[in-house]
């Protein structure tokens, strides 16, 4: 049908869009996307890529969704194909200081920046924000707990959990704002210690 070559086009366009938002939000924020940004820096017109999203705040969704598909596929989906407790959980963290330190959003990790900026402000981006950052918590500390149930790790899996999250968050803050790469050899140090330890 006629109709399908251009429904085509639109997705190809929106993920072209998105792709491009991702990485514009990892580095200027959420606030720093603009419908005629985007439209200008892919030599699409202005109403073509607001038909796609009809607003701001509905292309701020679609790019947490987008950015969290990228975050699963490059950190999460991995980490599950590894036996679980202990093993997982170590794949888990170099997976995830993997994706801030290949800077696979210029940025470095997009839920850490876009987290930080919508931290105090309520609303359904924060709560999008919120819910992806959230799972990622949540599938840490899961692994924590399964680590522990097989006796692989004798500790108390949300604190566990909760320190290899901020170890990852800390790598990488410390790497975006100075550069390099020491902060994730220290997280790693640390991560390794942490593990050894319990």
């Amino acid at each position: 049908m006629p109709g399908d070559g251009r429904l085509a086009r639109g997705d190809a366009t929106r993920r072209l869009v998105l792709r491009r938002a991702v990485d514009v939000a990892s580095v200027d924020g959420l606030e720093g996307l603009s419908l005629g940004r985007l439209a200008t820096e892919l030599e699409l017109s202005k109403s073509g890529v607001f038909a796609l999203f009809g607003s701001k705040e509905e292309l701020q969704l679609a790019t947490i969704d987008a950015a969290f598909s990228i975050f699963e596929a490059h950190v999460v989906a991995p980490s599950r194909d590894v036996a679980p407790g202990l093993p997982r959980l170590r794949a888990i963290c170099e997976n995830w200081l993997e994706y801030s330190e290949r800077r696979v959003f210029p940025g470095g990790c997009f839920f850490f920046n876009v987290g930080a900026e919508f931290d105090a402000r309520p609303g359904r981006v924060h709560d999008a924000v919120a819910s992806a950052s959230g799972s990622f918590a949540a599938f840490i500390r899961e692994t924590a707990v399964e680590a522990v149930a097989l006796g692989h790790v004798d500790a108390d899996p949300e604190v566990l959990a909760f320190e290899l999250h901020a170890l990852g968050r800390a790598a990488n803050a410390d790497a975006v704002l100075n550069g390099g790469t020491r902060a994730y050899a220290l997280a790693r140090r640390a991560i390794h210690a942490r593990l050894a330890g319990a």
